[in-house]
């Protein structure tokens, strides 16, 4: 059974999903975190992951969480993705950071990341994989969301660094779009951000952690064909260095989840993976 659990810190009231699950040794049921929902005030139905979304039992304890913050919440994200793909796919650079500034006036930069960017960089590629979008059009949204992100990193004036964080990709990934959101949003919670997002070889990776000594190591994988890179470079990095090694990215989406000797961050929100740098 799959249910929401509330967890008080001081004042306010964090969402977790949760499953029962039948523990045979000890003859009794145990809970299994499934998904951080984040604050019980922010949280939306786009937040449950899509097998238990229409849940009645999970909408109802959503409804009984500010509902009018809620319904305020998912009016404003659907029309802030439906307008951010249409300027992405047009190319318009101007109405895309008016679509942003507009939207964290209302909320935070990581509920833009998490729940318009993504979402409608997910569709991008999904359009384009079924010929709803030419090629050339996939390309112009990519472009306009990478000048996006760079336009928010501009932005950032933090002193405070809090933690060094190295974000790299595996030889022969060529997305780092995920990275350059991470930059921008580690960057604003006050972390110094080291990113090589492009693919280069895993000496030069661990000359630039030898160099650098980062405190945190977060690799970025998109595509199946580059998890065995990703693989081989966690070991690379495990053999000579002893730094905590985060791997996450849109390949860890599907059905099957990739073996890591390390901690895989799937589908964990911005915040969330801030929460787990914070710790680690």
């Amino acid at each position: 059974m799959v249910y929401i659990r509330a967890k008080k810190v001081k004042s306010d009231q964090y969402l977790y999903l949760v499953k029962s699950v039948w523990d045979s040794k000890k003859s009794t049921s145990k809970q299994e975190i499934l998904k951080y929902l984040g604050k019980a005030s922010e949280v939306v139905k786009d937040d449950i992951p899509e097998d238990y979304r229409d849940d009645p039992r999970i909408l109802s304890i959503l409804a009984s969480y500010n509902p009018k913050d809620i319904k305020k919440r998912e009016d404003a994200t659907k029309k802030s993705k439906q307008q951010l793909y249409k300027r992405l796919t047009e190319g318009n650079i101007e109405e895309t950071v008016k679509i942003y500034d507009e939207y964290t006036k209302l909320f935070s930069p990581s509920d833009f990341f998490d729940r318009i960017l993504k979402p409608v960089m997910y569709k991008v590629g999904e359009d384009w994989a079924s010929k709803k979008i030419s090629i050339a059009t996939e390309h112009v949204a990519s472009n306009m969301a990478q000048t996006l992100v760079k336009i928010i990193m501009d932005q950032v004036t933090s002193k405070n660094t809090k933690k060094k964080v190295l974000i790299c990709v595996p030889l022969g990934e060529e997305h780092h779009l995920g990275c350059d959101v991470l930059e921008t949003y580690l960057s604003i919670k006050g972390c110094k951000v080291f990113n090589i997002g492009t693919s280069i070889p895993s000496e030069s990776i661990l000359s630039f952690i030898e160099y650098k000594k980062p405190d945190v190591i977060l690799i970025s994988i998109t595509l199946e064909d580059n998890i065995g890179a990703g693989q081989r470079l966690v070991k690379k990095i495990k053999e000579q260095f002893n730094i905590p090694i985060l791997v996450g990215g849109y390949v860890f989406h599907g059905e099957v989840t990739p073996k890591f000797d390390v901690k895989i961050v799937p589908d964990s929100g911005l915040e969330e993976i801030y929460k787990i740098i914070r710790k680690t």
